[in-house]
Parts: C-alpha cells; sequence; structure tokens
C-alpha cells in the first residue's frame, strides 16, 4: 500500500484533497484541541468566515489557531467563499499573531485554499496590501509558528499563512505558486489541460520537501485523510507537539535568524 501511494501523480494527489469528504479545519480543531475561543473581525472592516481564528490548548500548552476554512456543502463553501480569504481574513490573521505575540502563545495555522480572493471588492480594500504586510509581519512575530497545509495551498492566498519557522504538508497536500487550472490557462489559454499542468509543476509534498520549502511530510490514512479522520487529527496532533517541543529549545534571536535564513535558502539555483 505504501508504494500504491508513492507512485501516485500530482494530479492523483490533488483529487484526492478534493474529495468532499476530506477533513477540514472544523473536522480537526475539536479532534486536536481543547477549549477552542473564536475571535472575530479584523477591526478594520469586518469578519471573514474564510479564516478562523482563536485561542485553544494542545496537551495543555495554550495556542493561537489561525485557519482557512473548507466547507464540504455548497452551502458550507458560499459562507467561507469557497475557502478564498478576503482581505479582512489576513488582517484578522495577523491581529491574532500580535495578540499571540503579546501574551507568548505559539502560533499554529492551517493552510487550505486555492487563493485568495480576487474581486473587485478585495482589490478595492487593499487584498494585495493584506497578504504582503503579512508576509513581513510574520517574520518578525516573536513567538514560534507552525504552519501546516491540509489540502490545497495556492499562491499568496496561502504563503500569508506560510511563514513559519516550520511548514509541515500532509502527505497529499499541494503546495504552488498558482492552482494548475490557473497555470494552463494563463501558459496555455487552456484550462482543460489542468491535469498536465498539475503534473509538470512539482507542487506535491515530496517536490517541497525536496526543495527545501517544506520540513515535515504528516502521513495520510492509507488512500486518504477522508478514510480516517481520527487518525489524521492524531498524525497532526503528534506532528504539532513535537514541533512546538524543537522550537522553544531556541533562543529568541536564534528562533527570529532560522525563520529568516529558511526562506533564504529555499530552491536550487543555477549559475
Amino acid at each position: 500500500m505504501v508504494s500504491i501511494m508513492a507512485n501516485l501523480t500530482a494530479w492523483d494527489r490533488l483529487t484526492i484533497v478534493r474529495n468532499k469528504n476530506r477533513p477540514t479545519i472544523k473536522d480537526y480543531i475539536p479532534l486536536i484541541f481543547d477549549d477552542y475561543y473564536e475571535m472575530h473581525g479584523d477591526r478594520y472592516y469586518g469578519d471573514d468566515k474564510a479564516i478562523t481564528g482563536g485561542v485553544a490548548t494542545i496537551n495543555g500548552i495554550a495556542v493561537t489557531i489561525i485557519a482557512q476554512v473548507k466547507g464540504r456543502s455548497i452551502e458550507e463553501n458560499k459562507e467561507s467563499n469557497f475557502s478564498m480569504p478576503h482581505p479582512e481574513g489576513y488582517r484578522k490573521a495577523l491581529r491574532l499573531a500580535k495578540q499571540a505575540e503579546k501574551f507568548h502563545r505559539p502560533i499554529i495555522c492551517f493552510i487550505d485554499t486555492p487563493g485568495a480572493f480576487c474581486g473587485i471588492g478585495a482589490e478595492e480594500r487593499g487584498q494585495g496590501e493584506a497578504i504582503a504586510k503579512n508576509l513581513m509581519e510574520f517574520f518578525d512575530i516573536k513567538v514560534p509558528i507552525v504552519s501546516i497545509v491540509l489540502g490545497e495551498g495556492g499562491s499568496g492566498g496561502a504563503l500569508a499563512l506560510g511563514v513559519c519557522d516550520e511548514l509541515a504538508m500532509l502527505e497529499n497536500a499541494v503546495y504552488s505558486v498558482i492552482s494548475p487550472r490557473g497555470f494552463a490557462s494563463i501558459l496555455w489559454k487552456d484550462a482543460s489541460r489542468e491535469m498536465e499542468a498539475a503534473n509538470i509543476s512539482k507542487i506535491t509534498a515530496e517536490d517541497l520537501l525536496q526543495f527545501g520549502v517544506c520540513e515535515v511530510i504528516i502521513k495520510e490514512p492509507s488512500g486518504g485523510a477522508h478514510n480516517n479522520h481520527q487518525m489524521m487529527a492524531e498524525n497532526i496532533s503528534e506532528y504539532i507537539l513535537s514541533a512546538l517541543q524543537r522550537l522553544s529549545e531556541k533562543t529568541l534571536e536564534n528562533l527570529l535568524d532560522s525563520r529568516y535564513n529558511k526562506f533564504r535558502k529555499i530552491g536550487v539555483f543555477q549559475e
């Protein structure tokens, strides 16, 4: 079975993460954390249901959760804007990160989005600025940050929660600068070549581990996370606790330097 999973193409894995029964953050929070208290709003414009955030505990450790929300039904997806955050969602995320810093709580980010929302209203309210500000500010947040890609990690909409000390990806998750459909539409002017784009884009967890973008691949149950929510939650919980233990051993100076250098050394270059 391990060999079968290992031989999956990027398109196969993308199909798995788009399975309607795949667990979302709404499934994981009660399975992994205790005493979750959700907080709302960015204190500028409003609340964005594409991102949930608040305070919880894991194994007695107080943490701040910031997570992108996917739905299963059409009603749930409409409520969360199909997991495509508006700028107020990213500003809420930064507000909660600053609060976590103030109260010395580690931050756990969960990434699961095809990309940030690109509607007119989002652009008018400064979508690009909100994402860019998160990228800048998260580098200087003075508490440990762990990010986990649950399913799709698309473009800047994902990266806005991806500046961290450790990035983990579920075994079938994907992480990319643009969705395969967007890739095919722009490069070939043909969205129907989405499968081909996925398979040449190097977007799988194995690819990202090789490139140094992610540090850990979290194993999924046989066939995918949708086949055993409890087991998947236990695997994620085990990883979070081990990551927090590793990061707690670093001095603040070393934590921030390591975070900066993590991103400086990403990629493979030829001169």
